[in-house]
């Protein structure tokens, strides 16, 4: 009786032994991953300090130039919209300042998962400008963080002269969570997802990464350039994983608090997005987002996918110089008291 207890003993814990395994030897992947990418993309620009931390940037364009900040959107960095168009708009004169968002890049996840919610990221970025001596500026919003350069222009508007939001998600939108999969919600549960953001999750993301690329892509080729010119891997360390689940996961609560608000925002405003695009619908988000903003310029680009900013590079810097001129045309028809 003895022998038989001890082998159905064994034969329960075996399942709990392999899992063990598994996640060992994930975690010893995972390091090794996160210590490649770090070094293969170091930080590629200088830190600001801010409260309870710091956030990088990427920056470019001569100093006195008209300012312009770059938001990228989920699972990407500060070079993404950089390489994208920041560099095009730099040559034109333009002092441009890419952040590496909360939790992403080189930044730190300042307040954890607070930081998944808009309002908290424009916080720091908005302390990060005035550090900088930064604003108003131009500020530009690439897909997730659509949401973040609205809630910069509602919550502080000082630091806002226009904004440019590209392929924006910032409408509110219906809450999946409850037509995922138990495993699915198991696995987004805050211990859970901490545990497995450190083992298997990078591994697991490096073997999609290219496919992920492809998709974001569409319905134009991905550029082969992009995982290097983008730093894509950095997305594979266990704490950006990690904050990019906590973004994706808050933001329909985030939107549903924020999107009434929209018809306060009187900056000028230009929402761009592809037709094509099958990440975030321009059906579904920019056009009832340039409805909802007083006075907003909709651009639609017959054909073209998510990854504007490249894939439509020209176009999107052009319209962003027109934004610009926009802008300094509204400053010099003000009286001079109220600039």
């Amino acid at each position: 009786m003895t022998r038989v207890f001890a082998v159905l003993l064994t034969i329960l814990a075996l399942p709990f032994a392999v899992a063990g395994l598994v996640l060992a030897v994930g975690a010893l992947a995972s390091l090794a991953i996160s210590l490649r990418v770090g070094a293969a993309h170091p930080p590629a620009g200088p830190f600001v300090a801010v409260t309870g931390g710091r956030l990088a940037t990427i920056q470019d364009g001569p100093a006195d130039g008209p300012p312009v900040v770059l938001l990228h959107g989920a699972s990407a960095n500060a070079s993404d919209p950089m390489e994208g168009i920041g560099r095009r708009l730099a040559a034109q004169g333009f002092r441009v300042v890419a952040f590496d968002r909360p939790g992403f890049g080189w930044s730190d996840r300042i307040a954890g998962a607070e930081a998944a919610a808009p309002s908290v990221q424009a916080r720091l970025i908005a302390e990060a400008l005035e550090r900088l001596g930064v604003g108003p500026a131009l500020v530009f919003g690439h897909s997730w963080a659509g949401s973040l350069a609205l809630a910069l222009a509602l919550d502080h508007p000082e630091r806002v002269s226009a904004l440019a939001l590209a392929a924006p998600v910032a409408m509110p939108m219906p809450d999946r969570m409850p037509d995922l999969p138990w495993y699915w919600k198991l696995a987004v549960k805050p211990p859970v997802a901490w545990l497995l953001s450190r083992t298997i999750g990078p591994p697991l993301a490096q073997r999609f990464l290219s496919e992920a690329a492809r998709r974001v892509f569409q319905p134009q080729a991905a550029n082969p350039d992009y995982p290097q010119l983008a730093r894509a891997d950095l997305v594979l360390r266990p704490g950006t994983l990690l904050a990019n689940v906590q973004d994706l996961l808050g933001l329909s609560a985030a939107l549903a608090a924020q999107s009434p608000r929209y018809r306060t925002i009187h900056v000028p405003t230009l929402v761009i997005s592809g037709e094509a695009d099958p990440i975030v619908r321009s059906d579904m988000q920019a056009v009832p987002l340039a409805q909802a903003i007083p006075g907003a310029r909709l651009v639609l680009l017959p054909g073209i996918g998510h990854m504007l900013q490249y894939v439509a590079a020209e176009r999107v810097t052009d319209e962003i110089v027109r934004l610009s001129a926009e802008v300094k045309k509204s400053v010099s028809a003000m009286p001079a008291a109220t600039r």
